[in-house]
């Protein structure tokens, strides 16, 4: 009798490798961040998509806060059409990173979620900043 971890048997490895590559495309996590933006190549938009005052007390170093709901075609074409936009929240519990992917997506923007938000970040030991940087 299987276990109840081999009762559904693992997907054949190039399943498993289409389905995570795809997943890949849509999220990147806390220490790929932290290492981006530790090396001499940042070549992505931090955006906290929090409200500006939880934004105020504590975010990641060189993000932008956007909250997802101002985010507009107006707004967004500050940038390049080209640019990717990482997007985090508060972390697992909230859904607002999730939304602010959408909503670039509609824009016809990239972006990925950085799974985690500032919860992930504390638990990886990264140091916050508390200076408040703004999208115009």
């Amino acid at each position: 009798m299987p276990s109840p971890v081999t009762k559904i048997p693992a997907a054949e490895p190039d399943l498993a490798a289409a389905r995570y590559a795809a997943k890949l495309a849509f999220e990147t996590d806390c220490s790929d961040v932290h290492a981006a933006l530790a090396g001499a190549k940042v070549d992505f938009i931090l955006l906290d998509v929090r409200s500006p005052a939880l934004f105020s007390q504590s975010h990641l170093p060189g993000a932008i806060n956007l909250p997802h709901g101002k985010m507009t075609a107006h707004r967004m074409s500050a940038w390049a059409e080209d640019t990717l936009f990482v997007v985090y929240c508060a972390g697992p519990h909230c859904n607002g990173a999730d939304k602010a992917a959408f909503r670039l997506a509609k824009l016809g923007l990239k972006a990925k979620l950085m799974i985690g938000g500032m919860t992930g970040w504390a638990d990886e030991g990264f140091a916050f900043e508390s200076e408040a940087i703004a999208a115009e």
